[in-house]
């Protein structure tokens, strides 16, 4: 095992380093920066699929490949986008793949499509044998894996070489990605804001060059947050459609889901394609699509003229900023040039039963990992092991009943029920990622006073958490950045199971209007 984690000294300079101090190494994720001073300095061009494109021909060494990934996580390494390094292993595996001629290459890339492109996994609810995962909690920091989650296994069988582990707040229990264990991570577009959360590690590690693609998850925004933040394309899946076992089948009693955050949409299609499908002990899911091959076969042909509903406001009755607004309004815009209708519409929701039953579920399924840790460790958790809010979540879980558990499922049933409605009327619905563009640093930690953080908190997930609730499948478009230089995602929500529809048209909208060669600029 080859866990690195932070020491004292680095967390407290990410902690507190200004701006002004930050210059110049964070310059290097910057246009400007990029290249001589780095091994392989065409690497950042590349998405996952050209990159793996490039070594299956022999263009590219995975070897070479994994030792431009460690420069870059090492260059940008105040962005604090890594938690937990696996480099040994990563390059015993990148010099046996460099190892191979070319006619075993390319039989093995026929089988797997990623062979030996660079990969990390997201700190927080997958396991990977022989490492750590964390979950962003000290109480956990020491916790060996003697297993790979369902996922993972997929993940090495697409080829994908996984050197890391990328931050997230503590239990993702926020929308930014903080961490009394990890420190902050910081926007490469603008350094002193959030990279949104909970997955805001790795959007980092793609928005900055570290990596192309990486694995994300997301029980309220987690994927579709840090992908508007930082610029990039975050497709949160249809409840079931990937497998989050063998422990546990679900996230959140169905909540939270597993998928990448990428720069190209024909990443993420690409990965959603070799991961999604059932296993052992699946119940839940929608219909897998006719040919294994379908939501590649969606982004290669533009979408019918789709009926589009455009949903402006606030569920929590409160307002949304204009930089938000106006990212979906440009994104209708587009739409409508493509030959889509947009029209506005608005949706009725119990939104208050909604969001408590959702802090119900999120907080009982932290305590159901924390119970099990105790009983492993045979000691109780302490409140010095934990972030101040987690630990009051912790304890009002502590009292909650089964019928409180199960009236929170039951109101998400019938969002989606009424939802499933809808988009009888409609094809998908269109709306800010977020009610506000990504915050200052601290404005979401889970290490303040719950009144303040409420305050923040309502603005960041009110129009993704809908659809964690209702289970639909929904993504964040990179189509606007504002007046500052930071990026503003626009969402787009689907019907349950109609992926294919939501990569179909991101993928006429990346055409339309490209997004893949806008960078972060150097840090002033």
């Amino acid at each position: 095992m080859n866990d690195r984690q932070p020491d004292a000294s680095r967390r407290d300079f990410l902690r507190g380093a200004a701006a002004a101090g930050l210059a110049t190494t964070l310059g290097a994720t910057g246009t400007a920066a990029r290249g001589a001073a780095l091994p392989l300095p065409e690497y950042e061009r590349f998405d996952a699929t050209g990159l793996a494109q490039q070594i299956r021909k022999g263009q590219i060494s995975a070897l070479d490949a994994l030792e431009a990934a460690l420069a870059r996580a090492e260059a940008r390494s105040a962005l604090n986008a890594i938690a937990l390094r696996h480099d040994e292993p990563a390059r015993d595996t990148a010099r046996q793949l460099s190892g191979l001629g070319r006619a075993e290459r390319e039989r093995r890339a026929a089988a797997a499509p990623l062979l030996g492109v660079p990969f990390a996994l997201k700190d927080l609810g997958l396991q990977m044998k022989g490492t750590v995962t964390t979950h962003g909690c000290a109480f956990f920091k020491d916790v060996v894996a003697d297993h790979d989650s369902t996922l993972v296994q997929r993940y090495r069988a697409a080829g994908l070489n996984i050197f890391a582990k990328t931050t997230s707040p503590e239990f993702g229990q926020t929308a930014t990605t903080e961490s009394r264990l990890f420190g902050p991570t910081r926007n490469p577009w603008q350094p002193e804001h959030s990279s949104g959360g909970s997955s805001g590690g790795a959007a980092v590690a793609v928005a900055s060059g570290i990596l192309p693609v990486a694995h994300a998850s997301d029980g309220g925004g987690s994927i579709r947050i840090p992908a508007s933040h930082c610029g990039l394309f975050g497709l949160k899946p249809s409840r079931g459609r990937v497998p989050m076992g063998p422990t546990a089948l679900e996230g959140w009693m169905g909540l939270s889901v597993h998928n990448v955050i990428s720069r190209s949409v024909r990443d993420t299609a690409l990965l959603l394609q070799l991961t999604q499908g059932p296993e052992p002990g699946s119940r839940s899911g929608p219909m897998q699509p006719a040919s294994p091959e379908a939501l590649m076969a969606a982004i290669a042909r533009p979408p019918r003229p789709l009926r589009i509903a455009l949903m402006e406001a606030n569920p929590f009755g409160l307002p949304v900023h204009p930089d938000c607004l106006e990212a979906a309004r440009k994104a209708a815009r587009l739409c409508e040039s493509l030959g889509h209708k947009v029209e506005p519409a608005a949706l009725q929701l119990p939104v208050a039963e909604m969001f408590a039953g959702m802090g119900v579920l999120t907080a009982t399924g932290m305590l159901s990992t924390v119970r099990a840790r105790e009983k492993a460790l045979g000691r109780r958790a302490r409140e010095d092991e934990f972030e101040p809010l987690n630990w009051r979540s912790l304890q009002l879980a502590s009292g909650y009943g089964a019928e409180q558990v199960f009236a929170a499922r039951a109101v998400f049933d019938q969002v989606g029920r009424t939802l499933d409605l809808f988009f009888g009327e409609h094809d998908l619905i269109l709306s800010p990622v977020t009610a506000a563009p990504a915050p200052k640093l601290g404005a979401l930690s889970l290490d303040q006073p719950y009144e303040d953080f409420v305050k923040a908190a309502v603005m960041a997930s009110p129009f993704t958490a809908l659809f964690n609730m209702s289970g639909h499948p929904a993504m964040s478009v990179p189509l606007h950045w504002n007046g500052a230089g930071l990026p503003v995602g626009a969402q787009f929500a689907a019907p349950f199971g109609a992926e294919d529809r939501l990569l179909a048209l991101a993928a006429q909208l990346e055409q339309a209007a490209p997004w893949s060669q806008r960078r972060p600029a150097p840090a002033l």
